[in-house]
């Protein structure tokens, strides 16, 4: 039924980060910690997370999987559509698959950036994903526990806070609509969620800055 997760077994990973051996065992490893009444989008995003890596599969100076998050993406959402999931689950699968390997970066990502990452539907799948791929591979929990204390000590208003500028706001300054709105727009949303700016004349300001009116 499966054909391309089939051919993760024999697909050796580098051992400095994968001792446990090929993406098979890897992945079946994850499988055996999911705690039962998991979330079906949370088991088949643990199932196909990394079936992009037999495509992308190459040896460098180490082995490496370039591009296997995408390639994952594009895999899954072909199973997806072929065993005619509902379109909810196969988002949330995608999803899971896409963001995997952003963890990676995660103490080093920007306040905004950070916030952002913790608006994706159902976080908590995410961090369970992240939590049963370390403990399935290298074991450090480092960055899993980074992210997930962040998530639960944020309040919700200020990774998702109502927006100090509008595009209504730049209208009503005399911006005509344009492709460039949105560029204004996430610029001051950025601002406002590093908390650099608190209110809609300091985020109009920052705006002006960058686009001032001829």
């Amino acid at each position: 039924m499966l054909p391309e997760f089939a051919k993760t077994k024999g697909v050796q990973q580098p051992p400095q980060y994968h001792p446990e051996g090929d993406v098979w065992t890897h992945t079946l490893i994850m499988l055996g910690m999911l705690k039962r009444g998991a979330p079906a989008a949370l088991a088949w995003g643990v199932l196909l997370h990394d079936v992009g890596k037999p495509p992308t599969f190459r040896v460098a100076e180490r082995i490496r999987f370039d591009g296997h998050v995408e390639a994952g993406v594009r895999i899954a959402e072909e199973i997806c559509r072929r065993l005619r999931f509902p379109n909810h689950e196969t988002e949330q699968i995608l999803s899971l698959i896409a963001n995997h390997m952003r963890f990676a970066d995660v103490q080093k990502m920007k306040e905004s950036t950070l916030k952002r990452f913790f608006r994706l539907n159902e976080f908590d799948q995410h961090l369970a994903l992240h939590r049963l791929d370390c403990l399935a591979s290298h074991g450090s929990l480092e960055l899993y526990d980074f992210a997930r204390k962040r998530f639960e000590i944020l309040p919700g208003e200020q990774v998702r806070p109502s927006l100090l500028l509008t595009g209504k706001d730049l209208i009503e300054a005399g911006y005509s609509p344009g492709p460039q709105f949105r560029a204004m727009l996430t610029m001051a949303e950025d601002a406002q969620l590093e908390g650099t700016i608190h209110s809609r004349y300091e985020a109009l300001a920052l705006v002006q800055q960058h686009w001032p009116k001829s």
